[in-house]
């Protein structure tokens, strides 16, 4: 019988996850075969092989990216790990976002992890790295990002 992940196992997983897709490592082998993933303007995926045809998706936006680890939230209660943080990169055309300078880069991700493996990813995001859909939100055409640690009233 497999020993039961403590929480900082878990913590420690959802990290792993990030660095390395910060990096373009494989990070694949850190999810179970039959995850589960929901990505914004993609919905719900099942399956590794979707999971690897939706990240293709995902990163033929991206030129790169890296996320912000020393200034994650993390809340863990069971195998359930929520990891809300910051994002800094460039999109494939190169036009640059970062969190609290342009309206990309909040996100938080929302993980189901046991037996050492990723078995539910669930990330929550504005995918307009680019900031480019502005025509449907007015408001958003000049406008400067909302600075970091402001709260709307």
């Amino acid at each position: 019988m497999a020993e039961a992940m403590t929480d900082e196992a878990r913590r420690a997983l959802a990290l792993e996850y990030l660095k390395r897709l910060d990096r373009g490592e494989d990070f694949f082998e850190l999810f179970d075969e039959h995850i589960q993933l929901y990505f914004p303007k993609i919905g719900i995926v099942d399956g590794i092989d979707a999971v690897r045809e939706a990240f293709a998706k995902v990163g033929s936006l991206l030129g790169g990216i890296k996320h912000d680890y020393a200034y994650f939230n993390y809340v863990v209660a069971g195998d359930t790990v929520v990891v809300e943080g910051t994002s800094a990169g460039t999109t494939a055309d190169g036009t640059e976002f970062r969190a609290g300078v342009t309206h990309a880069g909040r996100w938080c991700d929302v993980m189901e992890i046991r037996d050492d493996r990723i078995h539910r990813l669930f990330v929550y995001l504005d995918p307009d790295y680019a900031g480019a859909d502005t025509e449907r939100y007015p408001w958003l055409v000049g406008a400067e990002p909302e600075p970091m640690g402001s709260a709307a009233s």
